[in-house]
């Protein structure tokens, strides 16, 4: 049975939106650190150009993940979504290693800022990243692309936030090294929360068992089904973010039972309790067709002792 999960036209719609206002506002904050003698901005405007190329991957992964399967990509493309997602992970860290060096810099060689300028073009650019934040909050939870381009944006704010501060205390104090100790702060904050996303690429290209699904409950569940006599060589993974997979083999009490009501309601027990909509399962009447190998055999407490 396989039941694949559409309709990303949304979140393709809403990225395209939230790369077009990113490139328009990165050139406005290019040229507001040209006007006010402002690195902070002018280092945040090269912030939004890796922003711009990292959300420009996202949106292409979108469209490239809904191509069909070939005979070489029997998945077809989705899984360019987990690529670019982890790419745009990375490129993440690639950027606060760039903020850390240019604080760094800035504390041994301070330049003076005129912070009533960074504090306009600074403020303006935290509304225009909270409201494509609110673009792309509802589908970071549905899609791990977006989650990283949500993350991007929020990386985004953050720094435009710290801008904003640090102008502030800049006007009144005039103490400029605040800016270097606002951006290292920033960067710690954009590498916390960009782990999470690093990590779930990464457990997903090793197709890893989904974090909401608790593999012994889902064979204790299947053996549990009349005319299941054991379930082995039983593998649960992610073809792409909430698109979750299962392969078993499912070897029957009584070679007499109705194969096809069983696979029904096998599947359809896999749906309703573990989402899992995507299944390929064999349907056995006899332990003579399992390997005898430690990776296919039965678990023990949930498998048929009597056939060892």
């Amino acid at each position: 049975m396989h039941d694949h999960s559409t309709d990303d036209h949304g979140s393709e719609t809403r990225l395209g939106i939230v790369v077009f206002i990113t490139a328009a506002y990165m050139v406005v904050e290019a040229v507001g650190g040209l006007a006010f003698n402002s690195l902070a901005l002018l280092a945040d405007a090269g912030h939004m150009f890796s922003d711009v190329m990292a959300l420009g991957l996202s949106w292409i992964a979108l469209r490239i993940g809904k191509r069909s399967p070939t005979d070489r990509l029997t998945f077809g493309y989705r899984r360019s979504e987990i690529l670019a997602a982890l790419i745009n992970g990375v490129a993440l860290w690639a950027i606060v290693g760039i903020i850390f060096y240019e604080a760094v810099h800035r504390f041994y060689e301070p330049s003076q800022v005129k912070g009533v300028g960074m504090l306009l073009i600074a403020g303006v650019g935290l509304a225009v990243n909270l409201v494509m934040a609110g673009l792309l909050f509802k589908g970071r939870s549905e899609n791990l692309n977006i989650k990283g381009a949500f993350l991007h944006i929020v990386s985004d704010a953050l720094g435009s936030l710290g801008a904003v501060v640090a102008a502030i205390i800049i006007i009144f104090t005039g103490q400029d090294w605040v800016d270097p100790l606002v951006s290292i702060l920033i960067g710690f904050l954009i590498l916390y929360s960009s782990w999470g996303l690093i990590k779930e690429s990464v457990f997903i290209l090793m197709e890893g068992v989904p974090s909401d699904v608790d593999l012994r409950r889902v064979e204790e569940s299947m053996t549990s089904q009349d005319g299941v006599c054991c379930v082995y060589d039983l593998h649960v993974w992610s073809i792409t973010s909430n698109h979750p997979a299962l392969s078993a083999h499912v070897v029957m009490s009584d070679p007499d039972f109705d194969r096809y009501a069983l696979l029904t309601r096998l599947n359809e027990l896999l749906q309703e309790q573990f989402g899992i909509g995507h299944t390929t399962i064999q349907i056995e009447s006899t332990h003579e067709m399992r390997p005898r190998d430690e990776c296919s055999t039965c678990r023990l407490g949930t498998a048929c002792a009597q056939s060892e």
